[in-house]
């Protein structure tokens, strides 16, 4: 019976191979003759059509979730890139200029609260790695073609709060749009989290920035 049972399993195992093995050739027949029948289907992977290596940006950007104050960047940085898919963004300064918010002034206002106790940027330091794996075209009103790139970022960055320097962590990405080899523009998204050391931030904290920045490459092809 045990030798019946595993002839029987045997010719069932067979019987689903050679019927996945049908399927699958018939499939690679159609592809073949979907080709023959449309010979002018080209897919075509085209190259990048800028290539970087040193890069110099300024970056005009914002911090715009804390709320008791608003906090407006200008910061420039110099980019290292070793291919069209790794850059290391060798370093970065940022400087903060803080606006106090409506509901701060509230506060103080009409309950008489000071928040005393909350951090505020004064400026950061900081080195980040870029990836970027997409690469395309964007079609702008049928007049004109874009040719843009998506890239992730991750990195480390060292912030002066009022009170103390706090190490971050950062992760974001972003949407780089050449206009030309030289000149290209990026709009990135960035999260901070704040590493605790004690003192007032005592917790993780998160601190997200969204930044334009004005890139010059030079030394690509």
């Amino acid at each position: 019976m045990l030798e019946l049972w595993s002839l029987r399993y045997l010719a069932l195992w067979v019987q689903k191979t050679v019927s996945i093995l049908c399927l699958l050739f018939s499939w690679c027949a159609f592809a073949q003759i979907e080709e023959l029948e449309n010979p002018g289907m080209v897919k075509a992977v085209q190259t990048r059509p800028y290539r970087l290596k040193h890069e110099l940006n300024l970056t005009v950007g914002a911090l715009p979730l804390d709320a008791f104050y608003q906090g407006l960047q200008l910061q420039a940085g110099y980019t290292f890139h070793f291919s069209d898919y790794f850059a290391w963004e060798v370093g970065r300064g940022a400087f903060v200029y803080r606006a106090q918010t409506g509901f701060r002034d509230e506060l103080e206002r009409k309950f008489g609260v000071l928040p005393t106790a909350t951090e505020q940027v004064e400026y950061f330091v900081g080195s980040d790695v870029l990836f970027s794996p997409l690469n395309g075209k964007l079609a702008l009103e049928n007049r004109a073609i874009l040719f843009a790139q998506l890239f992730f970022v991750g990195g480390l960055t060292v912030m002066k709060f009022t009170n103390a320097f706090r190490p971050a962590l950062i992760v974001g990405g972003g949407l780089r749009v050449f206009a030309s080899q030289l000149v290209s523009f990026r709009l990135q998204v960035d999260n901070h989290l704040i590493i605790p050391t004690g003192g007032v931030t005592s917790s993780l904290l998160h601190i997200m920035s969204v930044n334009l920045s004005l890139a010059i490459n030079f030394g690509g092809t």
